[in-house]
């Protein structure tokens, strides 16, 4: 198990009611955490066409978690 520090950006945070969380996870990938947090923020939906950074880079869904990675979520952009 390892703890990592999650923020939400934009709609997620609006959808979760926080801006930040650090929590302890099993999780290996972003996509298995973000997998996993649905559990705790169950109106986050599907992560189709969503984001995610690690440590402020931009990383892919299947990217390894480390102990102590700061993991972004930001959710789709619709726009015209």
């Amino acid at each position: 198990m390892k703890q990592v520090h999650v923020r939400w950006f934009a709609a997620y945070r609006d959808l979760t009611g926080v801006e930040s969380e650090t929590l302890d996870t099993e999780a290996t990938t972003p996509a298995a955490l973000f997998d996993e947090l649905k559990g705790r923020h169950p109106r986050l939906g599907a992560r189709h066409a969503a984001l995610v950074a690690i440590n402020d880079e931009m990383s892919d869904w299947s990217s390894p978690l480390n102990p102590g990675d700061t993991v972004l979520f930001f959710p789709p952009v619709s726009g015209g």
